[in-house]
């Protein structure tokens, strides 16, 4: 995802991530139905399983899961959440799996088990949809969704040299790196020089509300725009 764009990939590969995220989203989605079909019928037919084995596959599950999550937790992509997500849906089944043999290694309950992996599988679809809702709205380029479109307005209606504003696009690549593109009218003729000058510093304060690519293009109050759509 961090190779650099070519002629072919003029945006680079930021989007493989995306295609990850999705792929884990389905992998996600299949285990936990999976084990949904599983545990359902175990409800009105429990087994009481080896509870000793259970208690010491617990412990080392949760210690080496707990530490990956851990250590993805922190990411900020869509596909290392998904990731981070994965982890937690095996941290769970491992914690579900050292509460349900903890109770059973006192009592004979073996219904435990069944009704915490129906627990546990629901959470986790839960987020999956959550994931996959947002990854839909980065293919189908919507509107980043921290992304303030009437922040963006105000903050070039600020300017001075700016008339009003329209064209205006936004979408995002992967869920981190955001692009817009815009047509602004100018309230007086400029030259070339402060022209540039007034793309910095849209440029600048576009930054700041995470855009981080923009394709700005001046117009003049009576020059009229011939792009399709233009509104």
């Amino acid at each position: 995802a961090k190779k650099p764009r070519t002629k072919e990939y003029t945006y680079g590969f930021k989007r493989f991530s995306l295609l990850g995220a999705i792929v884990n989203s389905i992998v996600l989605l299949v285990g936990s139905v999976v084990i949904l079909a599983h545990a359902l019928p175990r409800l009105f037919n429990p087994q009481q399983p080896n509870v000793e084995g259970m208690l010491l596959l617990a412990v080392l599950g949760l210690i080496m899961n707990g530490l990956a999550f851990f250590r993805l937790s922190k990411g900020s992509s869509l596909n290392e959440r998904v990731v981070a997500l994965h982890l937690l849906e095996d941290v769970l089944g491992w914690l579900a799996v050292l509460i349900g043999a903890g109770i059973m290694y006192f009592v004979e309950a073996p219904v435990i088990d069944p009704i915490l992996s129906i627990a546990i599988s629901l959470f986790i679809l839960f987020n999956v949809f959550r994931n996959m809702r947002e990854s839909l709205r980065i293919i189908l380029q919507g509107s980043p969704a921290k992304l303030d479109i009437e922040e963006v307005k105000k903050v070039l209606f600020e300017m001075e040299e700016v008339d009003s504003v329209h064209d205006l696009h936004t979408w995002s690549v992967d869920g981190e790196y955001n692009v817009l593109t815009i047509h602004v009218v100018l309230s007086k003729e400029l030259t070339m020089e402060d022209q540039q000058k007034l793309k910095n510093r849209i440029r600048t304060s576009l930054l700041l509300l995470d855009v981080h690519h923009s394709t700005i293009e001046f117009e003049l109050p009576d020059e009229e725009c011939v792009m399709e759509g233009c509104c």
